[in-house]
């Protein structure tokens, strides 16, 4: 296959020279989707997904670059335990996969990583999936992060006010007897990180935002010269706490908002806010998922529904253009985690409509609140750095 051009330069429905004969008039070419929060599970929880599992979910829903969460075993938290996950991903992956590292020792907030000698091998750094609830613990490794050139990458989540919360503390919390986790749980740590982040200098990544407060404080940030990008999630722009049902397929971290949230986030992914979309692909067991809103596992997929759902319901719906949503999915990330993906690419039918399924995902996990959804945009074949990785028709 020759002739591809770069990657950057692909524009939405211009036609190329395919290995493949194609209707240029059926069939739009789109940019390979990075996703910079993602759970592939290895090494540690194979059971959930493996680096090829994760990778075949993601080349069917058109992603060529993802970055995987550190909240594994071992933790990469070590070059030693970090390059246990590099070895799988050479051996197993058939898309760009980086990893994080973890911000702290076994991510448990007591004590830095080994940062330094992780630099060169990791996308940046997080504890995804836990808060650093100390300040001082958030300062020392954003001077830490600074001093290597490197991205703090931040679930923002303050333990103290959690208080044994499962969803949004909210009406639909209230009327059916659940315990509820407030808001404030999120903004009130990323106020803080963002105090430290212009103190340091460091350059901050929020991950998954949430809440109306989350986007106005980033906003503000922003506008003060904050060295500040931050992320949602699919199902934060497309649902909210309404359409929660009790099962463990809408179960995730943070949890669905209010209303209100949900416009805020739409608001911020149109003013510029908001820098980029990504899945947290989160995958299970059937088991895990299987144990309602109370005592499910937090988490959802998201990979093979991403587009299709953002493109059904922003774009033929007018909120956002699709060159915009190619900017959230595919520009903006590579930007900022400074990711070169060339000759990487997926091919579309946007007019094909049909019925999310999960038990065609390629994905292990299978818990989605989208199941039954109809959408429209179907993934004829993805191709990552020059190579088909995902054939439709195979």
């Amino acid at each position: 296959m020759t002739g591809f051009l770069q990657a950057e330069s692909i524009k939405v429905g211009k036609v190329l020279h395919l290995p493949i004969e194609l209707d240029s008039s059926k069939y739009t070419i789109l940019p390979g989707f990075c996703d910079v929060h993602v759970h592939f599970r290895e090494p540690g929880f194979s059971y959930k997904e493996t680096i090829l599992s994760g990778c075949q979910a993601a080349a069917h829903g058109g992603y060529t670059t993802v970055c995987t969460m550190p909240n594994l075993n071992p933790v990469p938290d070590t070059r030693a335990h970090l390059r246990e996950q590099l070895s799988l991903i050479q051996q197993e992956a058939t898309i760009q996969v980086f990893p994080y590292g973890a911000i702290t020792i076994g991510e448990k907030g007591e004590e830095l990583s080994a940062m330094e000698e992780m630099a060169a091998e990791v996308i940046a750094f997080s504890d995804d999936g836990r808060g650093v609830q100390s300040a001082e613990m958030m300062r020392e490794a954003m001077q830490r992060a600074k001093s290597l050139g490197m991205i703090i990458t931040a679930h923002c989540e303050d333990n103290s006010l959690l208080l044994g919360g499962y969803i949004h503390d909210g009406i639909y919390a209230k009327e059916h007897g659940h315990k509820g986790i407030c808001s404030e749980s999120e903004w009130g740590q990323i106020k803080r990180d963002l105090a430290l982040a212009k103190e340091t200098g460091c350059a901050y990544h929020v991950c998954h935002i949430s809440t109306r407060e989350s986007v106005e404080l980033i906003r503000a940030a922003k506008k003060e010269g904050v060295d500040v990008t931050c992320e949602t999630a699919p199902h934060y722009l497309l649902l909210n706490e309404n359409d929660l049902q009790e099962d463990g397929c809408f179960k995730m971290n943070p949890p669905l908002r209010s209303r209100e949230d949900q416009k805020a986030l739409l608001e911020g992914i149109q003013d510029g806010t908001i820098d980029m979309i990504a899945t947290d692909h989160a995958p299970h067991s059937a088991e895990e998922k299987a144990k309602g809103l109370k005592d499910s596992a937090f988490g959802i997929v998201g990979l093979e529904t991403a587009f299709p759902l953002l493109y059904t319901y922003l774009v033929k719906e007018n909120v956002i253009s699709l060159e915009k949503l190619i900017d959230l999915m595919v520009m903006n990330p590579r930007k900022r985690f400074g990711i070169v993906d060339d000759d990487s690419y997926s091919v579309w039918d946007l007019n094909e409509e049909y019925v999310i399924d999960p038990k065609k995902f390629l994905s292990k996990g299978k818990a989605t609140p989208f199941a039954g959804t109809k959408v429209s945009g179907r993934c004829f074949f993805t191709v990552c750095n020059g190579k088909i990785v995902y054939n439709r028709n195979e």
